[in-house]
């Protein structure tokens, strides 16, 4: 081979090199690991899961740590105390936290996860042609007083004619983690809860969903990612690439079929069936509980409030603004850049 032949090849082959390079997505520098803390653990979140199974995460060169805090009030307590770098909590937090002496702008709130209540109600035995007088006399295990499934639930029954405390006995002492076995072990007439628990109840044939809080009520901005004003501040680009990633999962999800987003969350769900994974993917895209962009929405915000106030855990006065605890500039980013 004369010299000029070899010369074409070595330059052909840098260039494919060149090329390949140029066409790839360029590698993240390093791996930050992100502190991240999840109300509970639930299919609710499923974009969550999605965006470390697939990848999304890592792609954006973050490596999620994941702690439980079995309470939005003890995820924002997580962030406070800066334990926790992210936290996926209820939005009621940041109106308390911002009205609270020294707490207004402490925490933003940079996405929205889901776009309605994410809890079923169960009952012991199979429930047909139900009417909410059915359940005056009764007692239902709920959740925490203040949070945001427990509002949900509040509203919907003083909206049809039922007083809380006077027609309908609510439960609201129980963790999270001890909700299900309370009812299996036969305390309470009905109970909400959250999937993959309500699909294994249903398996055991220990409690029978019969209605999601979430199609009842309506739009409602149940859970957000947040952070604090300071790490927002100093880490601006982590929050960014937070965003992107969970966007991505959106995406995703919105192509995917029911069994493809259940195996994509099999290894955040390894002690539930695939099949009740399926199942519960299905029942909340029927309840169109998921946000199909991390754009929080203000009419959300303004909805959460009526509710606040409607269940006497916010004063009229205390209202906040949207801008008052959202920073919606990452999302509104993601959709630029992301397609």
């Amino acid at each position: 081979m004369t010299s000029r032949k070899w010369s074409l090849v070595v330059l052909a082959g840098t260039l494919t090199m060149l090329l390949a390079a140029c066409g790839a997505a360029p590698a993240p520098a390093k791996t930050t690991k992100v502190r991240f803390s999840e109300v509970i653990h639930s299919v609710f979140y499923a974009p969550q899961y999605v965006a470390e199974s697939k990848g999304f995460f890592k792609d954006e060169g973050l490596e999620i740590d994941t702690s439980t805090a079995q309470g939005s009030d003890k995820g924002m307590a997580a962030i406070l105390a800066g334990t926790a770098d992210v936290a996926l909590v209820g939005p009621e937090t940041n109106v308390f936290l911002f009205n609270q002496e020294g707490g207004a702008g402490k925490v933003k709130i940079f996405t929205q996860l889901t776009a309605a209540d994410g809890s079923f109600l169960l009952s012991r035995q199979p429930t047909q042609n139900f009417q909410w007088s059915q359940l005056k006399g009764k007692k239902i295990i709920g959740w925490r007083p203040g949070s945001m499934p427990e509002m949900v639930l509040e509203y919907l029954l003083r909206k049809n004619g039922l007083k809380p405390g006077t027609d309908v006995t609510v439960v609201t002492n129980l963790a999270p983690p001890a909700m299900a076995g309370a009812f299996s072990s036969a305390q309470g007439d009905y109970i909400t809860l959250y999937e993959p628990t309500v699909a294994q109840l249903e398996k055991a044939k220990q409690g029978y969903s019969f209605l999601s809080l979430g199609e009842a009520a309506g739009p409602f901005p149940e859970t957000v990612y947040l952070a604090s004003s300071q790490f927002i501040k100093e880490h601006a680009d982590l929050v960014q690439r937070y965003t992107n990633a969970i966007y991505k999962a959106q995406l995703w999800m919105q192509k995917a079929s029911d069994a493809e987003v259940a195996q994509a969350m099999q290894g955040a769900f390894k002690e539930t069936d695939i099949a009740d994974l399926t199942t519960a993917v299905g029942r909340y895209r029927k309840a169109n509980v998921w946000r199909p962009t991390p754009v929080p929405n203000p009419a959300d915000i303004e909805r959460l409030q009526d509710v606040m106030v409607d269940g006497g855990v916010l004063t009229r006065d205390k209202r906040v603004k949207y801008t008052d605890i959202i920073d919606d500039t990452f999302a509104k980013k993601t959709m630029e850049t992301i397609k």
